[in-house]
């Protein structure tokens, strides 16, 4: 055993102190929704890949909403890549910004067909290379369509670690990569969801519902929100954004 002292990070609390803590949330998050799950509907890994390009700026349920009669009238990258444009904005219309999505569906199914034969590919790289893809978009299809391991870095998630005092980062790129150092890979997809959920759910970017969270007792951040378990009891919500 090495007798070098243990790291101590800028909270004051070691390394070890930290991963244990970290996890011990991460697992009574897991007993709090065990149904947690991407919240956005498909079935292939075309679709998510579109609806969570679709997801930015606008809520999950709004998505799925259209998602049924946008896959009707374009059920993968090469019929998407051939679309009317004005058809095509007039069903993503609902979501707003209709004419950058629209523009964005265009450029990454054409991109998909050319580079990909219009298949979505399973790799990282791969991804963050097509047109409107990014990292958390990436890994948002890597651990939900191919369960391949990823965090996906969202307002949510980003706000959270920080409250619970994972990390001080800010930059999402090095939020993923010090987060994923606390935690096993094979954790890293569900993780995302755990955090996410809570977020939606309670852990609200205002008024947080402190007296009525189940990891209270571990986050650094307790009392930002009411600490009254009945003022907090009507800021829990039962599911995600409307």
């Amino acid at each position: 055993m090495s007798d070098a002292p243990e790291t101590v990070i800028s909270s004051g609390e070691t390394r070890t102190g930290l991963v244990r803590r970290a996890r011990k949330i991460d697992r009574v998050l897991a007993e709090t929704y065990p149904d947690a799950h991407c919240e956005l509907d498909f079935d292939d890994p075309f679709q998510l890949l579109v609806v969570t390009v679709l997801s930015a700026q606008t809520t999950d349920k709004r998505v799925n909403a259209v998602r049924p009669t946008l896959f009707a009238a374009y059920p993968d990258a090469k019929a998407m890549a051939a679309a009317d444009r004005a058809t095509l904005e007039g069903i993503v219309g609902p979501l707003g910004f209709f004419r950058a999505k629209t523009e964005s569906l265009l450029k990454l199914s054409a991109a998909l067909v050319e580079h990909h034969d219009g298949q979505v590919p399973p790799r990282l790289d791969d991804l963050v290379k097509l047109p409107g893809v990014g990292r958390k978009t990436a890994n948002v299809v890597l651990g939900n369509a191919f369960g391949i391991p990823g965090i996906t870095v969202d307002t949510h998630f980003g706000r959270l670690v920080r409250r619970f005092g994972w990390t001080e980062e800010t930059d999402p790129v090095k939020v993923e990569h010090a987060i994923g150092d606390l935690f096993e890979k094979k954790d890293w997809t569900m993780l995302s969801h755990h955090l996410i959920w809570h977020g939606r759910r309670r852990c609200h970017a205002r008024n947080p519902a402190c007296g009525a969270c189940p990891v209270a007792k571990w986050c650094p951040a307790y009392g930002e929100g009411p600490t009254d378990p009945v003022a907090a009891a009507k800021l829990v919500k039962t599911e995600g954004r409307a």
